[in-house]
């Protein structure tokens, strides 16, 4: 379960920081007409440091995708080397999502 909680957490990161960059690009296309050469300076930098970040994001990306597609054929391969184990698993899961669910609802 760790693993997948890992992923979770990996993908609101990806998500967080396409947002950070999409916000970035904004603020350097606000400020594109603005003068000065320290400005300039520090929107080249700025500029740099976004396609640095675009790029990392990206592998970040793949080895996330590889990852879940690594998850799901080993969850694959067990289904169908244990599909008893797999059926009593799954069946335990909802039985505990259930109880869990009716007791949130009875406390209501």
């Amino acid at each position: 379960m760790g693993k997948l909680s890992d992923q979770l957490s990996e993908a609101q990161l990806v998500k967080d920081f396409k947002v950070v960059v999409a916000d970035a690009e904004a603020l350097l296309k606000a400020t594109a007409n603005t003068g000065g050469d320290k400005l300039a300076e520090v929107r080249a930098k700025a500029e740099q440091s976004l396609s640095i970040a675009k790029a990392r994001m990206s592998d970040t990306q793949a080895i996330a995708l590889a990852k879940t597609r690594e998850v799901a054929k080993a969850t694959d391969v067990y289904v169908h080397e244990n599909p008893w184990k797999a059926i009593s698993g799954s069946a335990g899961v909802g039985l505990v999502i259930g109880l869990v669910i009716g007791l949130l609802i009875d406390r209501r």
